[in-house]
């Protein structure tokens, strides 16, 4: 009796999240007829879109559990590999979690693990990178505009504090590196604004590698030390204008040397 019970729950609950695939499909153009035979890959991505969509519509909710791979292959009509593709994805993206048994649970669904993809974003083309830092660009220089308009004293004060700080860096890219983030972060934090804050620590971290090198180039150091200067005191000064036009110098200066560091990392890497 109570196996015949454990089967009627668990087909209750393969047709619940049935029912919610065909509800979200309504709603949505069926990609799936574009192209004609899809690659696999092309597959687990539908399939982590139609669950990201299904999250944001509000028919899964944080503390859900997803159905069997069994009744998710049966309600999205495909089949065990690339759905689990698309639940390892989901996983890596802190929106799903596995839980003991196989089955996924979704997550809390903070600003945190919802802006993890951005992490992923070390592509090194040249379009890329450019694309990367206008959407930087957008969000810090917000961030900017806020932290001189919100920032208390003392946070202005330490955004200052390792401004200057960066002086006795300038031969040690590593260092420079470690004291570069906890700038950006002491504005974030001045910003008070957590969801545009975690969106710019992912994006932050664009073409690490090359950054990397650009940090070694002789000079730069020294540059990006002068304008987080600048930049600091605009802060302090509670001047948002010249605080974002210095930012935005900074950027610029920081894409340059970027765009020079990534052709020479096949070069690194051949050596």
């Amino acid at each position: 009796m109570a196996e015949t019970t454990k089967t009627k729950d668990t087909k209750s609950v393969g047709e619940a999240f049935a029912a919610m695939v065909i509800a979200q499909n309504a709603k949505e153009p069926d990609v799936s007829a574009i192209g004609g035979t899809l690659a696999r890959a092309s597959i687990s991505e539908q399939v982590s879109n139609r669950i990201l969509a299904m999250i944001k519509s509000g028919n899964l909710k944080a503390g859900d559990k997803m159905p069997t791979e069994q009744q998710m292959c049966v309600a999205l009509g495909i089949s065990r590999p690339p759905l689990r593709e698309a639940l390892k994805a989901l996983t890596l993206m802190g929106i799903l979690e596995s839980r003991q048994g196989g089955r996924y649970t979704v997550t809390d669904l903070s600003p945190t693990r919802l802006v993890t993809p951005f992490n992923v974003l070390l592509s090194v083309s040249d379009d890329d990178i450019h694309t990367q830092f206008e959407a930087r660009a957008v969000v810090e220089l917000e961030l900017v505009r806020f932290c001189a308009e919100r920032a208390s004293d003392e946070q202005c004060e330490r955004i200052k504090s390792l401004g200057v700080d960066g002086r006795g860096f300038t031969e040690d890219p590593i260092g420079f590196r470690l004291l570069d983030a906890e700038y950006h972060q002491a504005i974030n934090a001045g910003a008070n604004n957590q969801i545009l804050s975690t969106i710019s620590e992912g994006l932050y971290n664009v073409a690490i590698d090359a950054r990397r090198i650009a940090s070694a180039t002789p000079g730069v150091i020294e540059i990006s030390v002068d304008q987080h200067c600048r930049v600091a005191e605009a802060i302090a000064m509670r001047d948002a204008k010249t605080a974002v036009a210095q930012y935005r110098e900074h950027l610029d200066h920081v894409l340059a040397t970027t765009l020079r560091a990534i052709h020479e990392l096949p070069e690194q890497k051949d050596g």
